[in-house]
């Protein structure tokens, strides 16, 4: 007998865990680099810059949300996913040989490009090898890692460039990523049916296949959109949020309170280790109260709503205090309520639509890739004109409100018709 430890299914989700993990750090290791001297005194740049280049990532992210969840659907998430990892790894290990502000945009966008279809991907392969009453779970813990990386990477990258040079941190993580895409390709499996590691007691939890040919896969466009259209809108809102903290925070310690790179980097890594606990605590509580209710609107619309409520109601202190500590706490509980709302959020595409969950999650994803294009921007030029590096988050706190209330119009409980 195969420990349950290392059975296929969950060396599966081991392997999209770490996938979430490395595009975390590959995407948000910039806003570390560009906060420390080395990298300034190499390629100055104006706040606004700065954040062009923090967005150049979500251009190709937005667009390729839906092609590539469609690609998944299509032909699979083991090729998808393969090819994505190796585009992504090469971007990373070229953003470390740049020399000016053209070639670093143009890394970024390549790096938006191989890492646009990951998410909605990864749902799919989640789709065929989750039992249905884990989905919240299987979402809750791959987006924990995503945090995971984004709390370690400030301090990761931060002592990286001390030792080695920014240049050298971009080149290891690279080929971490390469070798991880390597490996997936290597292991997974569309169908669990045909991988030689599946044992007939996990086939027996999972969903029945149901991806044909790729010529017969048709997905209902027009359907599709209109019914996930109230959810990309409400993942838009919370896309605001994530995006302002994956990009600023590190360089708010720096700048709003003078540390150095190390002692910035350290009170980022506190905020966003806030973030994995809610990824995971918020998948597990999604799937408790499913299992409970038997009403998806309660296990996921209700969730969303309170959650983006606390959340909103977390930042306000940061209107009324400039104390170091007691501003570290407010932003680490608005980003812990936050990440609350992802195992429910990534569950609904599945709920909605599981034949075509890669399409329908890219359809989602969308919001936070558009969210992704204006949110540092803005926050780049709110800081640049005001000076104010606390006003960002205000801005932010109407918007994940708004976010709360348009939640109840998601409909998880009614799944999409087959034709």
């Amino acid at each position: 007998m195969r420990p349950r430890v290392l059975r296929a299914t969950n060396i599966v989700l081991g392997l999209l865990c770490l996938m979430y993990f490395l595009t975390y750090i590959d995407r948000v290791n910039i806003s570390t680099v560009v906060a420390s001297n080395q990298f300034l005194k190499e390629i100055p740049l104006s706040k606004v810059q700065i954040g062009f280049v923090f967005s150049a990532f979500a251009y190709p992210y937005l667009l390729f949300q839906i092609i590539g969840g469609w690609v998944a659907d299509r032909f699979g998430p083991r090729r998808a996913l393969t090819v994505c990892g190796i585009i992504w790894a090469g971007a990373t290990i070229a953003t470390g040989l740049v020399h000016g502000l053209v070639s670093l945009f143009v890394a970024r966008v390549i790096l938006g490009f191989g890492e646009g279809a990951t998410f909605p991907t990864a749902t799919r392969a989640m789709s065929y090898w989750t039992p249905k009453e884990k989905r919240g779970f299987a979402q809750g813990i791959t987006h924990a890692f995503s945090r995971l990386g984004n709390s370690l990477t400030p301090w990761m990258i931060a002592s990286l460039t001390i030792a080695i040079s920014w240049r050298g941190s971009f080149i290891i993580v690279g080929i971490v990523s390469l070798a991880w895409a390597l490996i997936w390709g290597l292991y997974f499996r569309d169908d669990p049916n045909k991988h030689s590691g599946v044992t007939p007691e996990e086939i027996a939890t999972l969903p029945p296949y149901g991806l044909k040919k790729a010529a017969d896969v048709k997905v209902p466009w027009s359907r599709l959109t209109a019914r996930m259209a109230p959810v990309t809108i409400v993942y838009f809102c919370y896309g605001w949020i994530l995006w302002l903290f994956l990009s600023w925070i590190p360089s708010f310690f720096k700048g709003q309170f003078h540390l150095d790179l190390k002692t910035s980097a350290l009170f980022a890594s506190g905020v966003f280790i806030s973030g994995v606990v809610g990824d995971t605590l918020g998948g597990i509580v999604t799937d408790k109260v499913f299992e409970k209710t038997h009403d998806q609107k309660v296990a996921r619309c209700n969730m969303v709503a309170v959650m983006m409520f606390l959340c909103g109601v977390s930042l306000v202190p940061l209107m009324f205090t400039r104390n170091l500590n007691f501003v570290a706490l407010a932003l680490s509980a608005g980003f812990f309520f936050a990440e609350m709302t992802i195992g429910p959020m990534w569950a609904i595409p599945m709920d909605i639509a599981p034949k075509f969950s890669g399409t329908a999650s890219g359809l989602m994803n969308t919001g936070s890739a558009l969210a992704a294009i204006v949110s540092p921007v803005i926050g780049g030029y709110l800081i640049q004109k005001t000076g104010n590096w606390m006003l960002p988050f205000m801005v932010s706190v109407g918007v994940i409100l708004i976010g709360a209330v348009l939640s109840f119009t998601m409909h998880p409980e009614q799944p999409l018709a087959d034709a």
